[in-house]
């Protein structure tokens, strides 16, 4: 079994989202381990996009991701970094597949409903950077 983070981002938890996001995983057979809602402080959101830091949209990325609560998650499944992807979409909705998370809730690149992560080793930075060991279903 993989197991991989998810986020459910303020704007996802703004529309009302979450249960439609987590329904969607469920029904793709993807488990959820932990779970957790809370606000990002922007010193946290730094931390966590710190890989991005030299890009343009850093400022703006962890200023909307402190704008209100975020849902983050513990997945697991069979190859489970690409099952959420795939349920995600591509990053920009205008690219995204019909029926993906992004191509039918966000509204812009940053503004894209869900975080998922791109592959196990960021999996596994992101998932302790969010939980503890105790705090994740076996």
């Amino acid at each position: 079994m993989e197991r991989t983070l998810s986020i459910i981002k303020p704007d996802g938890v703004a529309k009302g989202l979450a249960g439609e996001v987590i329904g969607r995983m469920e029904k793709a057979g993807i488990r959820i381990c932990a779970v957790k809602m809370l606000r990002l402080t922007l010193d946290q959101a730094k931390m966590f996009y710190a890989v991005h830091k030299e890009r343009p949209f850093f400022e703006s990325v962890t200023r909307f991701m402190t704008s209100g609560p975020i849902i983050a998650m513990v997945l697991e499944a069979e190859d489970v970094i690409k099952k959420n992807r795939d349920l995600m979409g591509a990053t920009n909705p205008k690219d995204a597949l019909p029926g993906t998370i992004r191509k039918d809730f966000a509204t812009d690149v940053e503004k894209n409903v869900v975080h998922g992560s791109d592959g196990p080793q960021t999996a596994a930075q992101e998932i302790k950077f969010f939980f503890s060991d105790l705090e994740i279903q076996q």
